[in-house]
């Protein structure tokens, strides 16, 4: 047995942009470098973007074992809920994780957006095992973000991390919800953590005919989508035969819903890294909602000080 002064606990991550996603391998390589934690990885093997809590049933799971330096690392050909799942039941790692880390989301994931994103079901899913989650997401933006701003989004929230193995360790962290954490686009200048609640802020998405697949957009995250082309483009309508076999259509965004609210996407747009506490399909219990709030300022405390 490990003596306590050596002993590591174990995050692992997942996510739901793929194993490969910048996203996730600057949070490995942040977690690693600390020098802190064992880490372990088991995600999707490819792009699983807004699937919700959807798994696998009627098919087996094809899992591989990945080359990550300093990690143990798994790509699994299902959802991030599968992922989740698989990684949880110790037929690939010999023990439960302590925390499971889904993300870095390329994307900001507030609101209603929540229900929909692969993300936050690989947290949900732990969540649902008894095991501690968190989701983070960056709010990506196009012609302002870098990839190097993961790196910065999961050093930013690395305290947060910190904080929660040390409340795991003590038993005194909240058994009944989960978190969800969005950064800032500029992570750089963000004004520190805020602890916000679900909105019901959503992008509103309607359907148009297509003549080929390569028409559409490229889907960012539960929250954005970046067009291949302007969304105003007309299609000759004597392209789009009526009597084809087949018709194709994409989604595109027609405009938002924003709440002008104290919610996570306000403060998030404020420059505020959101902590959204989430309960399982409903509202998290008022007395988790007060541990955080009191727990929160604690946090920030201590990064200010070592700062």
């Amino acid at each position: 047995m490990e003596n306590e002064s050596e002993y590591k606990p174990s995050v692992m991550v997942t996510n739901d942009d793929g194993i490969d996603a910048p996203g996730l391998r600057s949070l490995v390589r942040v977690l690693v470098s600390s020098n802190l934690f064992n880490v372990l990885v088991c995600a999707p093997d490819s792009e699983k973007s807004a699937v919700s809590h959807s798994i696998s049933w009627q098919h087996p799971l094809s899992v591989k074992k990945v080359d990550i330096s300093g990690v143990t690392a798994f790509a699994v050909s299902g959802t991030p809920a599968d992922s989740t799942s698989i990684g949880l039941s110790k037929v690939l790692f010999p023990s439960v994780p302590d925390l499971v880390v889904s993300g870095i989301n390329m994307g900001s994931n507030c609101g209603y957006h929540i229900v929909y994103s692969g993300t936050v079901a690989g947290a949900r899913e732990a969540f649902f095992n008894g095991v501690p989650s968190v989701s983070l997401s960056y709010d990506w933006v196009g012609g302002k973000s870098k990839v190097d701003n993961f790196v910065l989004a999961a050093e930013a929230c690395m305290p947060i991390i910190t904080a929660i193995l040390a409340e795991i360790k003590n038993n005194t962290y909240p058994q009944n919800c989960f978190l969800n954490i969005d950064v800032p686009t500029d992570v750089a200048n963000c004004k520190g953590y805020r602890l916000t609640k679900q909105g019901k802020s959503i992008v509103k998405m309607g359907w148009r005919q297509v003549v080929s697949e390569s028409q559409g957009g490229k889907m960012l995250s539960t929250m954005t989508m970046d067009s291949l082309a302007s969304r105003e483009a007309c299609v000759e309508e004597s392209t789009l035969s009526t009597q084809q076999e087949h018709l194709l259509f994409d989604r595109e965004v027609r405009g938002s819903q924003v709440d002008d609210a104290d919610d996570d996407y306000y403060f998030l747009q404020q420059g505020y890294i959101t902590v959204t506490p989430l309960g399982d399909l409903s509202p998290p219990l008022m007395d988790d909602v007060e541990f955080f709030n009191g727990w929160l300022p604690g946090v920030h405390e201590r990064v200010t000080s070592s700062a």
